[in-house]
């Protein structure tokens, strides 16, 4: 029978066949990492990218056009599932508010003074609980219709298994017992979490930043886990990552176009750390504890925006943040980080914080062009006995050196040294240490000087106070932030100058001085000298000797205290010098300040030191050179006029008020002042310690 169809051309059924077209991985990858730049491209770039993989802009269209159409499915999945899950919480809530409101007593008559209508309580929860569905409906059928709004749901982490990580360091019988710290307890912290600058992140950036998250977290847990042939054993005992087995166990895109300029750096650690799970979660979620916590690493800290509020403050937080890491001298290099920062309970007593970089928008005041990105890293946090904590850093990071490094720091950064895990971990326990002091109710055995407990704190505070300020102001991009003093420079002699009128610091100028240099010592021998010999290298003392008013121990370890210190034979009896010391395997500081008599009175009577000004603090600084041998890579370190000796990079900086009067302008005196004072301090410590003076 015929119905009109021409023989000789297309039947209706031919007409309606598609004809489909399967995608290479290779123009899926491309496609993708266009779609997280820009999910909307124009035109013109629709016609750029169909030249690149291969494809005619029609389908370029099409394909973002469902792209878009499935990731907005998926945030509606995902809203829904969070409204339903609301929605059986507040019936349980509903619930457990019923039966508790049966056991409240009066507290005169001891009867119950609510009568106890088993069907009237029912019949006002049904009602409730009607209305509160038809406000969840109606906020689901909004979110169906519209894909932005204010709630955000983080994809579940898969459950994980610690089977295989171990989680016993040594024996805690014999450790002591620490008690529960109260963070607050520091200087300028606060319980809550930063307040959130102001930032464009739109409502489809959220759920992306979410996934990113979570499998950062994912992988941070593997790598925690993970042994040989993941992580590989250096002579020195630090664990370094295997690339190439990271890069088949991840299969991630990104690794296959590392530059031939781009460098890594992964390291691992574990050990203990004399705190509770709980207060060390609380300080990696608060960037101003965590700032005072790693002063010596973190210069700025930064929360930007808080993207997910967690369970009970904590699992289940998602926070944007901002960070810039650097080591202590104005030679050395900064790291600008943007990254998220996910928590996540895995199981009771056991805590993940993970690290991710992301790229903010460029008309946003944190996207700064940066050249390090750091690839999931962070830490797993295991509650143990004691009131002590498992600590597994895992720390990695992939570099573009944009300009050549230092050659005073370069085998110390190339090696992974600066930045590894074994640096944050040693510090974390010393910080750890330092408060458990803190808290300790009666005085160690090398305390000196009688303080009370309060006056011990109050101590401890003021020369926190000090050595943060000391730790920002010595960051290489502080320096350069400040006004450089032409004419005065040398090629390793930084000299800037400041205009202070913040609270808690004298207002004035501020000159400041600092160079970095190396010596053929060992960084302990170094450090001792330092702190033990005031004498031998303290210009203003004229070499008199110094002695002792008041010590008090801030750890465990002999050189982790603070000094109360008077020069013999002075005219200035009213002033004191305030010092601290510290030290771990990673670095030492040597910081002091010149503190007035009656500031000292009120802070041993155990007054809060907050209102106390600080003058400008001066100090030393000793890293490793790194110059080991061989570097984290395996290679061999450059051979160059330094040698491979063990030795210590000593950085030494001076800042002094040299007006009280912010407007005032300086002189050629006091440059050529402070020029000298760190010169002949220079000549002095090498001539002390035997070494060569050019």
């Amino acid at each position: 029978m015929d119905f009109g169809v021409e023989q000789d051309g297309p039947s209706c059924g031919q007409k309606r066949k598609k004809r489909y077209h399967r995608h290479t991985p290779r123009q899926i990858q491309q496609l993708e990492a266009m779609f997280k730049e820009c999910p909307h491209p124009d035109e013109k770039q629709r016609l750029q990218l169909s030249r690149e993989v291969g494809l005619d802009p029609r389908q370029i269209k099409f394909w973002f056009q469902n792209r878009r159409t499935q990731l907005k499915a998926h945030h509606e999945r995902a809203d829904n599932c969070f409204l339903r899950a609301e929605n059986d919480k507040i019936r349980c809530e509903n619930i457990a508010m019923r039966e508790a409101l049966k056991k409240v007593l009066c507290p005169n008559c001891g009867a119950s003074p609510i009568p106890q209508d088993s069907y009237f309580d029912e019949e006002k929860l049904r009602m409730e609980n009607a209305r509160l569905k038809e406000e969840l409906d109606r906020a689901s059928s909004i979110t169906s219709r519209y894909l932005g709004r204010p709630i955000t749901q983080l994809p579940q982490v898969q459950p994980l298994s610690f089977s295989s990580l171990d989680l016993t360091v040594g024996d805690l019988r014999n450790l002591s017992v620490s008690p529960s710290l109260d963070l607050d307890l520091l200087t300028g912290a606060s319980s809550n979490m930063a307040f959130p600058f102001p930032i464009a992140i739109s409502e489809m950036e959220k759920p992306i930043m979410a996934e990113m998250a979570a499998a950062a977290m994912n992988e941070l847990v593997k790598l925690a886990q993970s042994k040989e042939p993941l992580w590989v054993k250096q002579e020195e005992g630090r664990e370094v990552l295997s690339l190439n087995a990271y890069d088949n166990l991840f299969l991630k895109t990104g690794t296959q176009f590392r530059g031939p300029d781009t460098r890594v750096e992964a390291s691992r650690d574990s050990g203990l750390v004399c705190m509770d799970a709980a207060a060390l979660v609380n300080m990696f979620l608060d960037s101003r504890k965590w700032i005072e916590f790693f002063p010596t690493i973190v210069s700025k800290a930064r929360t930007i925006d808080i993207l997910a509020h967690g369970m009970s403050g904590r699992s289940g937080t998602l926070l944007l943040m901002y960070a810039e890491l650097h080591v202590l001298s104005p030679l050395g290099p900064t790291r600008e980080l943007n990254f998220l920062r996910y928590c996540q309970q895995i199981e009771q007593g056991l805590w993940a914080i993970a690290d991710v970089s992301v790229d903010l928008l460029r008309e946003n005041q944190f996207a700064t062009p940066s050249n390090t990105r750091r690839l999931p890293s962070g830490c797993i946090v295991q509650e143990m006995a004691s009131g002590y904590s498992k600590i597994t850093w895992v720390e990695h990071m992939e570099i573009e050196e944009k300009a050549l490094l230092h050659l005073l720091y370069h085998d110390l950064v190339i090696s992974g040294v600066a930045f590894g895990a074994h640096r944050w971990l040693v510090t974390l326990q010393r910080t750890c240490d330092r408060f458990a002091h803190f808290l300790a109710v009666a005085n160690s055995p090398r305390d000196i000087g009688g303080a009370s407990p309060e006056g011990k704190r109050s101590m401890m505070k003021l020369s926190q106070k000090m050595v943060n300020n000391f730790c920002a102001n010595l960051s290489a991009s502080q320096m350069h932030r400040c006004k450089a003093l032409s004419g005065v420079n040398d090629d390793n002699v930084q000299v800037t100058v400041q205009r202070i009128s913040e609270p808690g610091q004298p207002s004035g100028v501020v000159l400041s001085a600092a160079t970095s240099i190396w010596l053929p010592v060992p960084c302990d021998r170094v450090f001792n000298f330092l702190k033990d010999e005031r004498s031998q290298w303290d210009v203003l003392s004229s070499g008199n000797p110094v002695q002792e008013v008041t010590s008090i121990a801030c750890g465990s370890h002999p050189g982790n205290c603070i000094s109360l210190l008077r020069g013999m034979n002075t005219t200035q009896s009213s002033m004191l010098i305030l010092q601290e010391t510290c030290t771990d395997t990673s670095g030492s500081l040597v910081v002091y300040t010149p503190i007035e008599l009656s500031y000292i009175n009120i802070v041993l009577s155990g007054e809060d030191p907050s209102s106390i000004p600080i003058q400008p603090s001066s100090g030393f600084t000793i890293l490793p050179d790194g110059r080991t041998g061989k570097s984290d890579g395996g290679a061999s370190t450059s051979s160059n006029t330094i040698g491979s000796l063990y030795g210590s990079l000593v950085t030494v900086a001076f800042q002094i008020l040299v007006s009280s009067l912010p407007s005032a302008k300086l002189n050629v005196e006091s440059v050529s002042t402070v020029n000298n004072l760190i010169s002949t301090t220079v000549q002095q410590i090498k001539a002390a310690l035997n070494c060569p003076s050019g």
